[in-house]
């Protein structure tokens, strides 16, 4: 069925539950999974909090490490359930470009994520990267809601 599943985090709870889902699911397919988180590149004008109170290097600092606490997270979870993981963290402005083309250079066959559901002007104001990777993904997308 699928050999290599991508799986998509931003260690959101929803996300931790696409991953766990995401898990089992390459563990009955037999798969073997890449867990992917994008850390956000730092900005001098920014609106997010974690930017206008830090340093460039203390931002840079701390987003990579609460990936990389993300992607443990998710290693661990493989471990359980016995699956093959490889782990990717990418500094991107545009994480869903980075999860298609991840998706494509390691040459998966699923993409697995989750999605916030966000409708209205909540997704008009803050996009969807999970609608954004359905609209330019060649590999198909399971979508955990």
């Amino acid at each position: 069925m699928f050999a290599h599943i991508l799986i998509p985090t931003d260690g959101s709870p929803l996300s931790n539950t696409a991953v766990q889902s995401a898990m089992a699911l390459a563990r009955d397919a037999g798969a073997k999974v890449t867990v992917f988180t994008a850390v956000e590149p730092f900005r001098l004008l920014t609106w997010s909090s974690s930017q206008i109170e830090a340093t460039r290097a203390d931002y840079e600092r701390q987003a990579h490490a609460t990936a990389g606490e993300f992607l443990s997270a998710a290693e661990q979870i493989a471990r359980q359930f016995g699956v093959p993981c490889d782990v990717v963290q990418v500094e991107s402005d545009d994480p869903w470009r980075a999860i298609v083309e991840t998706a494509d250079a390691r040459d998966c066959d699923l993409i697995a994520m989750a999605s916030h559901g966000r409708r209205g002007v909540a997704a008009l104001v803050l996009g969807s990267v999970t609608q954004k990777v359905l609209t330019h993904s060649t590999v198909p997308v399971l979508v955990y809601r």
